[in-house]
Formats: structure tokens, C-alpha cells, sequence
């Protein structure tokens, strides 16, 4: 007889996921991800022009930055939750929605006050993409190829970026910020494609947890579950710190104008993509711990350049540099999460540990900028960024791994 312990299975057989709907999903899965990060990140060029409009200084409008991350965890719980317990498919499709009407009323802003409300808001559509995301990507990816497939995946942040970057280079100069954030809107259109090509993970078919599995492998799990969000959270310095007010300051203490600052972004995250695919790539043979120190180690001696270089040239090849290294290491994530978390939690245990670290991590941007008034933006995240990157080596070295190991129940 069955008993309550045991998860319920599905009566039919299940069907293995082929080729082409694994490409399929992953390509949902980065686009997903390049489109949240695209609607994140339109904020960061225009924080002086928001703070003009509404008459509030740059730290007060970089304050949303920091509630959209705070409410990133709650995110993760509840569409976490619905992944594990019902499908990684339809939660999905229902966050991809959220985050672009949000991102569509961010731009009809009418006040400071409810602009920070719809960015606290926003941050829960933020924070259920990557759990879920992450999850159906990985579970469908060979375990040979899934660091290469981690940095892409992962990349699709930097991405993001870009297309930010392009939109304040294009569309800012002949429209203003609010219309950045009406072209967000535009990742509402995924859902269709996901409800067409998308398939349910074939991991989650077999796993199916019913509520007490659920709670038992959470329990189980804590410890690691702690170490993960401390080491997210030392990992979320490194990227918002790194690169939440770079277009601040390259406007404010360098003095280059939207065009100067959009090509110099744009450059820096196609290095973040590049070093996101070859440190995710060479993680399946190096290790996912000893490629994430790596990258940031390097990224140490990168910091004069970066913020230092008295040429453009060379500042935006510091930036290039500074991105591939810190990109780099966050492209092993995805992978290093996926084969870390229990099977039964796995969009809500990633997802939840990816946030809760972003959480720890929130006040980056606005900690910066409150430095940058009594020293200057260069000082500031050259400071930040050399305790993120130590703090980040330390901490995933004496944590473990499971490199390749497989992500189906046992």
C-alpha cells in the first residue's frame, strides 16, 4: 500500500524530451532570462534622469535597484513552489507575464513613491525567472555539456544588458526613459512561444514530489541550502557591484555622454558572454569550484584598469576584462546549483538560494553610491569589488560540488 511519504508517480510513461525540444527549452530559457535582465538593467543608464524627473538624488532612485533585488525571494518561493509541485512550464509562462506589465507600468510611473512600488514589484517576477528557468534548462541539457550550456544560459543576463545598453544608445535619446521601459513589455510575447515548443521536464515527470517530499528535502538540505545563500549573496556583490552604477560612472566622474557610455556597455557585455561560455565550458573538465576562483581571482589584478585607465580605449578594455572574469564566474552558477539542490526542490531550492543571496547582496548599488558622495564612484566600487571577489574565492572553495552528477531522483 502506499504510504504519504512516497511521491506520487504518473500512471502514463514518460516520454524522453528529443533534440529539438531540448533546444527549444533552452532557448526559452535564455531568452527568458535575457529579457528579465533587459527589463532590470534599463534602469541603471538612466538613474540621474529618473532622479531629475522625480527631483531625487541618484542613491534615492538606485534605492529601487535594491527593492527589486529584496524581493526577489519571494519570487523564488512562489513560483519555486509551483515548479516543484506542478510543472516547470506553466509558472513560467505566468512570471514571464508579470515582469513584462510591470516593467510596462514602471514607465507610467506618476511619482518616486510608486515607482519604487512597482519596482519592489517587478522584483517578484525577477526573483521566480531564474529558479524556474535554470531548472527546466539544465534538466534537459546532456550532463557532458552542461557547464557550456550553464555559461550560456546564465549569459542571457549579460545579454540583457546589452540590449539595455542598445536601447539607451537608440531609443533613449529620441524618447526619454519611459519609453525603455515600454519596450519591456515585449518579453510577454515568450509565453506564447513556450506554450507552443516547450515540453515538461522530463526530470520533474519523474520526481512529481507531493507536498511532504517537498518539506522533507528541504529540511534534509538546510545546511547546504545556508552555505548556498552565503555564497550567492558574496557572488551578488560581485555582479551588482561591478555593474549597476558603471554607466553612473562613466557619465558622472569620466564625463562621456548616453552614446559614449551605451558603446562602452555594449562592448563590455559581449566580454560577458564570451566569459560566461568559456568558464561554464571549461568547468565540465576543470571543476565548477576551482573555475568560479579562477575567474575571480583574475578579476582582482583587473580592477586599475577598469576603473583606473586614463584612456577610453583602455577603460573600456578594463570593462571588457573586468565582465569576461566576473560573468565568467557566474556562468558556472546554473550548472553548479542545478547538480547541488535536491531533485524534488530544485526550482525552488536553486531559486530560493540564487535570491536569498541577491537579498543578502541588495544594497550594493545604493551602498556604492552613498560611498561615491563622500569619496567618488571609482573608489567606491573598486572597494566593493576587491572584498567581493576575496570573500567570493574563500567561500566557494570550501564549499563542494557535483560536477556531472545526474539530476534525475535516485
Amino acid at each position: 500500500m502506499a504510504t504519504a511519504n512516497v511521491p506520487a508517480r504518473p500512471a502514463a510513461p514518460i516520454r524522453p524530451m528529443t533534440s529539438r525540444e531540448a533546444a527549444h527549452t533552452l532557448f526559452a530559457s535564455f531568452l527568458g532570462w535575457t529579457l528579465d535582465a533587459f527589463d532590470f538593467f534599463v534602469l541603471v543608464f538612466v538613474l540621474p534622469k529618473i532622479g531629475a524627473e522625480f527631483h531625487r538624488s541618484v542613491a534615492d532612485i538606485a534605492f529601487a535597484i535594491t527593492l527589486t533585488l529584496a524581493m526577489r525571494p519571494v519570487g523564488a518561493a512562489i513560483f519555486g513552489w509551483l515548479a516543484d509541485r506542478y510543472g516547470r512550464r506553466v509558472p513560467l509562462m505566468i512570471d514571464v507575464l508579470l515582469y513584462s506589465v510591470v516593467e510596462v507600468l514602471s514607465g507610467l510611473a506618476p511619482s518616486y513613491g510608486w515607482f519604487l512600488f512597482l519596482r519592489a514589484l517587478y522584483g517578484i517576477g525577477m526573483g521566480g525567472e531564474w529558479g524556474v528557468g535554470a531548472s527546466l534548462a539544465m534538466e534537459a541539457v546532456a550532463p557532458q555539456w552542461r557547464g557550456f550550456f550553464s555559461g550560456l544560459l546564465q549569459e542571457g543576463y549579460a545579454v540583457g544588458y546589452l540590449l539595455a545598453a542598445a536601447a539607451y544608445f537608440f531609443v533613449y535619446p529620441l524618447f526619454g526613459w519611459r519609453a525603455m521601459f515600454f519596450i519591456g513589455g515585449a518579453p510577454a510575447l515568450l509565453t506564447l512561444y513556450i506554450r507552443a515548443k516547450v515540453p515538461e521536464s522530463e526530470a520533474w515527470q519523474r520526481t512529481r514530489p507531493d507536498r511532504a517530499a517537498i518539506f522533507r528535502a528541504l529540511r534534509k538540505n538546510f545546511p547546504m541550502f545556508a552555505y548556498l545563500c552565503v555564497f550567492l549573496a558574496a557572488m551578488s556583490f560581485v555582479s551588482h557591484g561591478t555593474q549597476d552604477l558603471y554607466p553612473t560612472f562613466l557619465e558622472k566622474q569620466r564625463g562621456l555622454g548616453p552614446h559614449h557610455v551605451a558603446e562602452i556597455a555594449i562592448i563590455y557585455n559581449v566580454g560577458a558572454v564570451l566569459g560566461g561560455v568559456f568558464f561554464g565550458y571549461i568547468s565540465d573538465s576543470w571543476g565548477r569550484r576551482r573555475s568560479i576562483a579562477t575567474a575571480l581571482i583574475l578579476a582582482i589584478f583587473i580592477i586599475p584598469l577598469w576603473i583606473g585607465a586614463r584612456s577610453i580605449a583602455l577603460l573600456t578594455t578594463g570593462a571588457f576584462l573586468m565582465q569576461f572574469m566576473v560573468q565568467g564566474a557566474f556562468g558556472v552558477i546554473p550548472a553548479h546549483l542545478s547538480e547541488l539542490s535536491p531533485p524534488e526542490v530544485r526550482g525552488l531550492f536553486s531559486g530560493m538560494a540564487y535570491q536569498v543571496g541577491v537579498l543578502l547582496a541588495a544594497n550594493a548599488a545604493f551602498l556604492e553610491a552613498l560611498l561615491a558622495q563622500r569619496w567618488n564612484y571609482a573608489n567606491a566600487m573598486g572597494l566593493v569589488a576587491v572584498t567581493a571577489f576575496v570573500l567570493g574565492t574563500v567561500i566557494v572553495l570550501l564549499g563542494r560540488e557535483r560536477a556531472g552528477g545526474s539530476l534525475h531522483a535516485e
